[in-house]
């Protein structure tokens, strides 16, 4: 397989314009036909209504609305939770089963799927009804070879989330030096109050403090060199960062069996106040902004700050982040025409819908001024404003073969079963392989 660069997403906004950048089961069968007069749309997506209501929500509204605009076009909906979904991708797509539409990662994760000749195109949208429509840097990302195969719905940065009625009981300050955040963990576990929520058994989770820990200690492009090749993953700089990983596990940092839980457990626990903090995408802003179904007190309760410097290195502007999921289609699609202009249909009714009603960050152009946003959302704006840096998640960077043993390293470096130095080597191994 040929070597891939590893993207880092750059953003300057311009604030005074505030211009918005844009961040189970199955609810019907697969099964569908093009007979007479009516096209049906295989729609595959990641937002149960369990879990991602509102999103949910605005998905079926979108439908709807296509449908009633497009007379003898039907979408046809399979929702799988985001793990279930990226196995079941990979079956269809080795059967040439894919969904007509479905939804995708960028940079490492679309790859293999590009070469296979299993998504489209959709430079045509870009060119021409879609023309200036994404925050510069978004679509790119999804761009192999000078053509672009998915279209991002959101922009995302990880931010730690934190419960600022827990750190007033305990006179505690949102911290921006790693020597005061040690300080929090310490003070939260004297007083039996779990610090973080983590949910290490999707792996990802983990990565972000990982991430984070590489980006503070060695800079901003240590980890993107690693994983491009202009660099090592034996660098001091990310074995620092693994060695910090098992300080914290060795401080207690985090919840009582992270290894082993989902991240809707640990989200679970964050949002019950059995945890101080939580560290996740601004995806999730909704349940602590206006989600009705999270009481207001709790949502009132929330703030975040940027992750912190270490020993004075690092920039505080400097973020883990970058395009969230984005729309594909299917080359082999049988209404490729009519999936087209859905996926076209769905970026523009997406954009403000979901800022309105679920507090996402889009990967759309938008005005923001016309709208009224929750301060946090607006916070989380300024943030992207002010970002000097925004690393890409380093598994969608990844291809899935090296994903796989980042993923796998992740758990255990956060579990001691390796040594920082034999985790750094397995990522070199898997890296000089490709």
């Amino acid at each position: 397989m040929r070597k891939k660069k590893a993207i880092t997403l750059l953003f300057t906004l311009v604030a005074t314009i505030f211009v918005i950048v844009g961040c189970s089961g199955t609810d019907s069968e697969n099964v569908s036909s093009n007979s007479g007069d009516t096209k049906t749309i295989k729609f595959m997506h990641l937002w149960p209504e369990g879990s991602s209501k509102t999103h949910h929500t605005i998905v079926n509204e979108i439908i709807a609305n296509f449908e009633k605009e497009n007379e003898g076009v039907k979408v046809e909906l399979e929702v799988l939770s985001n793990e279930q979904y990226k196995d079941k991708l990979k079956v269809l797509s080795t059967s040439n089963e894919l969904p007509d539409v479905g939804m995708t990662w960028a940079a490492g994760f679309l790859t293999p799927y590009v070469e296979g000749n299993k998504f489209a195109p959709l430079d045509d949208l870009l060119e021409n009804e879609l023309n200036d429509s994404f925050v510069a840097g978004t679509a790119e990302a999804y761009a192999i070879d000078g053509k672009t195969y998915g279209l991002p719905l959101e922009l995302n940065i990880a931010t730690i989330f934190y419960n600022k009625a827990i750190f007033a009981e305990y006179g505690l300050e949102a911290p921006k030096t790693y020597d005061e955040f040690k300080h929090i963990i310490t003070t939260l576990n004297d007083n039996g109050v779990a610090p973080i929520a983590l949910g290490n058994k999707d792996r990802w989770t983990g990565s972000l403090w990982y991430m984070y820990l590489a980006d503070r200690i060695g800079g901003t492009d240590v980890l993107t060199s690693a994983i491009n090749r202009s660099g090592t993953f034996e660098d001091p700089a990310l074995v620092s960062a693994a060695e910090e990983v098992q300080n914290l596990v060795d401080m207690n940092a985090f919840v009582k069996g992270f290894n082993g839980l989902a991240d809707e457990e640990a989200k679970s626990m964050f949002m019950s106040e059995q945890a101080a903090m939580y560290l996740i995408g601004s995806w999730d802003l909704p349940n602590f902004t206006t989600n009705e179904e999270v009481p207001q007190e709790f949502r009132d309760s929330i703030g975040f700050f940027n992750f912190p410097t270490v020993d004075g290195k690092g920039d505080l502007n400097s973020h883990v982040g970058g395009p969230g999921v984005g729309l594909f289609v299917s080359e082999d699609s049988d209404v490729k025409e009519e999936a087209k202009k859905f996926v076209s249909y769905f970026v523009k009714e997406w954009g403000e819908k979901s800022v309105t009603q679920a507090g996402v960050i889009p990967a759309t152009k938008l005005d923001a001024d016309s709208l009224e946003l929750p301060q946090m959302y607006v916070d989380v704006l300024n943030e992207l404003s002010n970002a000097t840096n925004i690393t890409l998640f380093a598994d969608v960077q990844m291809s899935p073969q090296v994903a796989e043993v980042h993923l796998n390293m992740i758990q255990a470096i956060f579990g001691k079963e390796v040594a920082p130095d034999e985790f750094a080597k397995e990522h070199e191994n898997a890296l000089a392989a490709e």
